[in-house]
This record gives C-alpha cells, sequence and structure tokens, in this order.
C-alpha cells in the first residue's frame, strides 16, 4: 500500500467504523471481526471499488449474515445463552438515549426496519444507498424506516405516557 492509499484507508476508518460495527452488529455477535475482515479484503481489493463505503457496507453485511448463521449452528450445538451479546451502544454519560432502552426498542423491530434506521441515523446513508445495499428499492428502504420509526414512536408513547408526544 503507498501514502495516499494509507491516508485513504486511515480517512475511511476514522469516518466509517464505528458504523459499520453498528451495522454488522445486527446480525452478529462478533461485529469487530467482520469489520476486520472486511477491511483486510478493502485492501487486498484490485481495482479498488468505485465506491469503497459501499462496497465495505456490502461486505459487512454479507459477512455479518454468515456469521450469524455460523454462530447459530455453533449455538445449537453448544447450547449458548443469547443474552452473551453485547449492546449496540456503548452508554455514556454525553448519550442523548438511554443506550439499554434503544437496543431494547430496536430489538422489537424486524430485521428490515431496524436496518433501515441503523443504517439511516446511526451510518448516515442516504436512502438510495440503503436500497442499493439491501437490494430493494429506494421507496422500500424508506418505506422500512418510516415503518420502524412510526413502530419506535407508538411503542415509546406507550411506554411513557406521562410525557407529551413530540412531532415533527
Amino acid at each position: 500500500m503507498d501514502d495516499v492509499d494509507a491516508k485513504f484507508l486511515s480517512r475511511l476508518l476514522d469516518q466509517h467504523s464505528a458504523s459499520l460495527v453498528l451495522y454488522a452488529q445486527q446480525w452478529c455477535g462478533s461485529p469487530e471481526d467482520v469489520v476486520q475482515e472486511a477491511i483486510l479484503r478493502l485492501m487486498r481489493q484490485q481495482p479498488q471499488p468505485e465506491n469503497a463505503v459501499a462496497w465495505l457496507y456490502r461486505v459487512v453485511r454479507n459477512q455479518a449474515i454468515d456469521a450469524s448463521r455460523a454462530a447459530g449452528r455453533r449455538t445449537h450445538y453448544e447450547q449458548l445463552a443469547s443474552s452473551n451479546r453485547r449492546s449496540w451502544f456503548t452508554s455514556t454519560v454525553e448519550n442523548a438515549i438511554d443506550a439499554t432502552a434503544a437496543v431494547e426498542m430496536l430489538e422489537l423491530l424486524p430485521i428490515e426496519q431496524r436496518e433501515a434506521i441503523v443504517l439511516r441515523m446511526w451510518s448516515g446513508l442516504s436512502f438510495e444507498e440503503i436500497a442499493e445495499l439491501t437490494g430493494k428499492s429506494t421507496s422500500t428502504a424508506h418505506r422500512r424506516y418510516l415503518a420502524g420509526l412510526a413502530a419506535l414512536r407508538k411503542h415509546w408513547s406507550t411506554a411513557c405516557p406521562n410525557q407529551e408526544s413530540q412531532t415533527e
């Protein structure tokens, strides 16, 4: 790797590694490993993908799903408890949301809605990018995102009846 490639990779990691880990964590319990493997694959990729960020999300998604399937097989044989899964968020004083509550709420959603919300809100992908990544249309990505938000709002309004609901 020459200096330009190293700088590009460093910038890519700085800007997207946390979002990629969060994205992979939807499917598997070892998201850091999945992201690391995707980065290594990107380094070996010749020629470099035209849109490296989109390429990374696609590879992370596929590897995370594969890792999830493998973990399911292991779990079947080893009887692992599902509670060993790490939280999606790191709870800190600066966080504007309760990480535990957010994880619980997101886990209530179907994977398609959860995926759209995580990609849009935490990864900053456009609906076009989400559509390309998931192999669906832009309108489907948008519908899933809106349906997930509506479900979260409904659940939060039920969970917090004393608070006034906010409208956008």
